[in-house]
């Protein structure tokens, strides 16, 4: 027999949070305490159908030096149990020269993760990037010109999150680029209290959202919790939160800690098949062979019985049971070359992003970068036209399968 290998496609999702209860920490001052976000999140979650247990240490102020040796703070560290443990720096700290982020903020952001997942091993660690000031920080402006705009402040906070996103191998929760694009998309809506710095209630709303997405992974687009807002500038609010988190997940670092499901097969002859896992934290296995046969095993050989298609699925699981699946089909034929069994869709792209025409069958566009790394899914339509927002310049790999399991790929550039 000779193996026709036709396709492989990552279709599941890392389950990051149990849909049933899960539990959130918040570690910050004033940003986080204003207006109750911890609660704010919690209600929020609750009308998307999330159950939330919050707690939370925000003293007035307060810098990630101080919390490693405050009471409160490391006594709700020790409880463990934490699915998500959100860190905020003082609003001004990470935007200062680099040299002093290094000295003053990095090896404090390092010390309270390494807390963290001494006494919540599965936790999530998630740092709430924060916003400039509203006409930038004069305070620090005469010794450090770029924090003397809006623009140049936020610039700074970007960086230092994100570096102590990427160093600590934990997640961004971008507020501040949501409230970025709030300020310049929708600027009649106020997110500033009147001393340039603290959040409205809007403000805190969109941290809300922009929390719920990063956590969950899906937009609050549609959530009947508004808080205090009127129903269309919750749902600006909403869209503008979950577009910038979930367009931008890998930006982010959300879901750095995911296992990744690569499988890997070889054709052995006389029907038989090695097959083994070339996977990312994985530590428990699962394949079905399609022709009844499982294993849990991470490297075997199997031998087919008879000539066929078979649709092989594998299931990463790593130590805190979350999963990823790949999905790939083998044709055991004994002569002949297997056809790809492609759906009727078209990918192109013009200067907006992707143009999906679909001519068959509705199924899921699931996007990847030139690393092989999953970016986003996009549901697509039967017979139907769409556009898939990506900027430019943007290198993508594209896999199509419809719901009768028929599969697409190919790389697609957006100008």
């Amino acid at each position: 027999m000779k193996l026709i290998f036709i396709f492989l496609a990552t279709i599941g999702s890392c389950s990051l949070a149990n849909a049933q209860s899960t539990r959130v920490l918040f570690i910050g001052n004033s940003y986080t305490g204003v207006n109750d976000l911890p609660e704010m999140t919690r209600q929020l979650a609750l009308s998307m159908g999330e159950t939330l247990t919050v707690a939370s240490s925000t003293p007035g102020g307060y810098t990630f030096q101080q919390h490693t040796t405050n009471a409160t703070t490391q006594n709700l560290i020790d409880q463990g149990a934490w699915d998500f443990v959100v860190l905020q720096e003082q609003s001004q700290l990470p935007s200062f020269p680099p040299s002093q982020v290094a000295s003053e903020c990095l090896p404090y952001a390092q010390a309270l993760v390494d807390t963290i997942r001494a006494h919540s091993p599965c936790a999530e660690p998630v740092f709430y990037m924060t916003w400039g000031r509203e006409n930038g920080d004069a305070q620090n402006c005469a010794s450090w010109p770029p924090v003397c705009t809006y623009e140049g402040m936020q610039q700074q906070l970007r960086q230092s999150y994100l570096q102590m996103a990427e160093d600590n191998s934990a997640a961004c929760a971008p507020a501040g680029m949501a409230w970025k694009r709030v300020r310049t998309e929708f600027p009649a809506i106020n997110l500033y209290s009147s001393d340039g710095s603290h959040p409205t209630v809007a403000g805190t709303y969109l941290v809300a959202c922009t929390m719920y997405s990063t956590f969950f992974r899906t937009s609050t687009v549609g959530a009947s919790f508004t808080s205090s807002l009127d129903a269309a500038t919750a749902l600006t609010l909403q869209q503008v939160a979950s577009s910038v988190v979930m367009d931008s997940l890998e930006t982010w670092n959300i879901g750095v800690n995911d296992p990744e499901a690569l499988p890997e097969h070889q054709d052995q002859g006389n029907g038989s098949v090695f097959f083994s896992e070339n996977s990312v934290n994985a530590m428990a296995h699962y394949w079905n062979l399609g022709d009844g046969s499982t294993s849990t095993e991470s490297s075997f050989t199997h031998t087919y019985a008879a000539n066929g298609t078979y649709t092989v699925t594998y299931v990463a699981t790593d130590d805190c049971g979350r999963t990823d699946t790949s999905v790939f089909t083998v044709n055991m034929t004994a002569a002949g070359i297997g056809e790809l069994d492609k759906p009727l869709v078209s990918v192109t792209s013009d200067a907006q992003g992707l143009v999906v025409i679909n001519a068959g069958s509705a199924g899921n566009l699931v996007l990847f970068d030139l690393q092989g790394r999953r970016v986003s899914v996009h549901p697509i339509g039967a017979t139907a036209k769409e556009q898939v927002p990506l900027p430019s310049g943007t290198a993508m790999v594209w896999r199509f399968q419809t719901a009768g399991g028929r599969v697409g790929s190919g790389l697609v550039v957006i100008p």
